[in-house]
C-alpha cells in the first residue's frame, strides 16, 4: 500500500544522496568559463550575468538609457547656451539703442534751448534794452564778406534785405560771394534795390569815401580763373631767356593777381550763411587774417544777431605777426 507524503514533505527539495567513496554531497557544478575577450577591441564583461540573459539585457539596455539622458543633458546645455546668448546679444541691442535715443534726446534738448536763447538775445538787442551794443564802432571794419550757400542766394528779397541791414548799420565795403555765380547774375537788380554802385578793382579801402554802399561780386570761377591768368603771367614773364629763376614770394603772386585783375582787399570779417561750416570756395589768398563767423541759414536770418557778430569782432584785439 502506498502513502501520500503530507504537503510539507512534497514541497521539501529532495536530499542528495551521498557518494560512494566518501559520504558527502555532490560538488556544484563548475561555473561557466569566462568569455575570452579581445584585446584589439574595448568590451565590457561583467562577470554573473553570462548564464543569465534576463540581467545581461537589463544591464546593457541601462547603459544604452543612461548615454541617451547624458547626450540628451549635453543637448540642452547647448539649447540654454544658444539662448542665453540670443538674449545677450538683444538685451545689448536695445540698451545701444536706448542710449543712443536717450544722447540724441538730450542734444536736441540742448540745441533747442541754445536756439531759444539765441533768439531772446537777438530781440534784445535788435530793440536795443542791452546797452553795451548801442555804441557800435564800425570803423574797425573796414571789409565785409559774405559767403552765402546758392540755392539760397537765389532769395534776392533776403540779400537786399541783409544788405539793407549793413547799410544802416554804416558798413560801406561788402563782397558778396556764392559758388555758382547766382549773385553775379543779379548783379544789376541787387545795385539798384540797394541804392549802391559796384567796386573797382583800383580802388582801396582809403579811397572809399562816403556813405554809398559799394559791393564786389564773386564766385568760385574768380579764385581758379585768378590763379591760372597769375600762372601764365608769371610763366609768360620768366621763360627762356637768361633771366635767373626768380623765387616766387608771397609779394609777387599778389603782384600778378593784382595785374590780372583777380585781388582784391582782405576781407576783416566774413558771415557764412548756409547749412555748411566753411567758407565754401572763396578765394584762400584773401582771407589769411580773416575771422569768420557762421550766421545761419539765410532764410532764419535775425538783425540782433548780424549786430552781435558785428560788435563781437570790433571788441577782440588782433595781433598781426610779431
Amino acid at each position: 500500500t502506498l502513502r501520500t507524503p503530507p504537503a510539507a514533505q512534497r514541497d521539501r527539495p529532495p536530499r542528495r544522496r551521498p557518494t560512494a567513496t566518501t559520504g558527502l554531497p555532490p560538488s556544484p557544478p563548475l561555473a561557466a568559463p569566462s568569455p575570452k575577450l579581445d584585446p584589439n577591441k574595448f568590451q565590457i564583461y561583467f562577470p554573473g550575468f553570462a548564464t543569465d540573459d534576463r540581467c545581461g539585457w537589463w544591464i546593457r539596455h541601462g547603459l544604452g538609457i543612461s548615454w541617451l539622458m547624458g547626450g540628451a543633458r549635453l543637448m540642452d546645455v547647448r539649447d540654454v547656451n544658444e539662448k542665453f546668448s540670443l538674449w545677450t546679444a538683444k538685451i545689448t541691442q536695445f540698451a545701444s539703442i536706448l542710449l543712443w535715443k536717450f544722447m540724441h534726446f538730450l542734444v536736441t534738448v540742448w540745441y533747442l534751448m541754445w536756439n531759444l536763447v539765441h533768439m531772446l538775445e537777438s530781440f534784445l538787442v535788435f530793440h536795443g534794452w542791452l546797452k553795451e551794443y548801442k555804441s557800435l564802432d564800425v570803423s574797425k571794419l573796414r571789409y565785409l564778406a559774405i559767403v552765402i550757400e546758392s540755392e539760397e542766394a537765389r532769395q534776392i528779397s533776403d540779400v537786399v534785405e541783409l544788405l539793407q541791414w549793413l547799410a544802416a548799420i554804416g558798413v560801406k565795403h561788402v563782397c558778396l560771394y556764392d559758388m555758382e555765380g547766382v549773385l553775379k547774375e543779379s548783379k544789376e537788380e541787387i545795385l539798384a534795390k540797394c541804392n549802391a554802385r559796384p567796386w573797382k578793382g583800383a580802388e582801396t579801402a582809403k579811397a572809399i569815401v562816403g556813405p554809398t554802399l559799394i559791393l564786389e561780386f564773386a564766385s568760385v570761377s574768380d579764385g581758379k580763373q585768378g590763379v591760372e591768368k597769375a600762372a601764365n603771367l608769371l610763366f609768360a614773364q620768366y621763360q627762356g631767356g637768361d633771366q635767373d629763376k626768380p623765387k616766387f614770394t608771397e609779394a609777387l603772386l599778389d603782384e600778378a593777381l593784382r595785374l590780372v585783375g583777380c585781388s582784391g582787399p582782405e576781407p576783416d570779417l566774413l558771415l557764412i550763411y548756409g547749412p555748411m561750416r566753411c567758407h565754401l570756395g572763396f578765394p584762400a589768398w584773401r582771407i589769411r587774417y580773416t575771422e569768420m563767423v557762421h550766421m545761419g541759414c539765410l532764410k532764419s536770418k535775425k538783425h540782433g544777431s548780424l549786430i552781435k557778430a558785428i560788435y563781437r569782432f570790433t571788441t577782440v584785439r588782433q595781433n598781426y605777426g610779431t
